[in-house]
């Protein structure tokens, strides 16, 4: 897979001050983590996990390759990031997940039979409607 410690050690975190309503405390302490991930010069995936992220995360992710997350969720900025690495950290779990190839399935001949009976009986109805040929 790839090793934690090393990626969250290749994050940079800046503490903001938190928007919204909270007094004079809002205004003084910067409790607001934006964590900031650089995709593109990371050393600890591979290729093919980089492409692979690339396309999973292309929403998420901006022109230069960098993935931005924030949290103001709690009043301590300790709290706030830890819960960004663990969402960050899930964020990548996710991103690396291969998507299974699907299996086209073949339509049972109990169902096809069933239809073309149907089919014939909506016939038959609407033949039946017709008056007769003289």
């Amino acid at each position: 897979m790839f090793d934690e410690t090393l990626l969250i050690s290749e994050l940079t975190f800046k503490a903001i001050r938190s928007s919204g309503a909270g007094g004079q405390h809002v205004n003084k302490v910067a409790s607001k983590v934006v964590l900031n991930f650089n995709l593109k010069q990371s050393e600890v995936f591979s290729e093919a996990q980089k492409n692979l992220l690339l396309n999973n995360l292309s929403n998420r992710l901006t022109t230069d390759g960098i993935l931005i997350l924030q949290s103001d969720e709690s009043r301590s900025q300790h709290k706030n990031k830890e819960l960004v690495v663990k969402r960050f950290l899930d964020l990548i779990k996710q991103g690396l997940k291969v998507p299974k190839k699907r299996k086209p399935t073949k339509i049972p001949k109990a169902v096809k039979l069933k239809r073309l009976s149907k089919k014939k009986q909506q016939a038959d109805k609407k033949a039946n409607r017709k008056p007769p040929e003289v």
